[in-house]
């Protein structure tokens, strides 16, 4: 049999057909058996399908960003009251000068005292004229400072042996811990003996005193 170019060339063409069907058929084959990894919202399926099931995307969702609140500014804190009783005894350090007597007092202090219970104040009197003090209540790494107000009076009949009685405010004009800021009123009451009315002279003499109010604390 003869073989032409004819024939040759339809030869060429079936073989290059058939490589095709086998190389599409490969690639069907390939395309099923291939894994794809399937999205709807939190949901992930994995498929070997061509495409995804129905409502499934293989665009894998965008976590959204978590919206971030406005801060608050703290509200101020709230100021609050803080009730104080106590009795005081101590002693009282005296020197007497021409004109007035000066003194020192030092004491420890019972009762509903909120934990200042050391007393430590100086100042100075004369006759029953009005008093000028200062001083400290302090405890507990906390302190109240005050001042004495000036209608505070120490009375006595100055001489020797004789009580002297103090009354009053203390004004409360700040202090430290806890009782920064603080402000408010005392009253105090308090008496101790004038041992000496000599100019020059120094003394010592015990004291007692009530110290009572409230302490406004921020």
């Amino acid at each position: 049999m003869k073989v032409t170019n004819a024939s040759r060339l339809m030869k060429a063409v079936v073989i290059v057909a058939a490589f095709g069907v086998i190389t599409a058929n490969a690639n069907i084959a390939n395309a099923a058996t291939k894994t794809i990894t399937c999205y709807k919202g939190t949901a992930v399926k994995k498929v070997t399908t061509a495409k995804c099931p129905t409502g499934y995307s293989t665009k894998k969702p965008v976590a959204a960003k978590p919206t971030t609140k406005a801060s608050t500014p703290a509200a101020p804190a709230a100021s609050k009251t803080v009730a104080y009783s106590g009795t005081f005894t101590g002693t009282v350090a005296g020197s007497v000068t021409a004109s007035d007597l000066q003194a020192t007092v030092k004491g420890e202090g019972k009762g509903d005292v909120a934990g200042l219970d050391t007393l430590a104040g100086s100042g100075s009197a004369s006759g029953c004229d009005s008093f000028a003090d200062s001083g400290t209540l302090s405890g507990g790494g906390n302190s109240l400072k005050f001042e004495v107000k000036s209608t505070s009076k120490a009375c006595g009949d100055a001489a020797a042996g004789d009580n002297m009685n103090l009354t009053g405010d203390l004004v409360i004009t700040g202090g430290t811990g806890k009782y920064v800021g603080a402000t408010g009123t005392l009253k105090v009451k308090g008496a101790f003996v004038l041992k000496s009315t000599t100019e020059g002279s120094n003394f010592t003499s015990p004291f007692t005193a009530t110290i009572s109010g409230t302490i406004n604390t921020k």
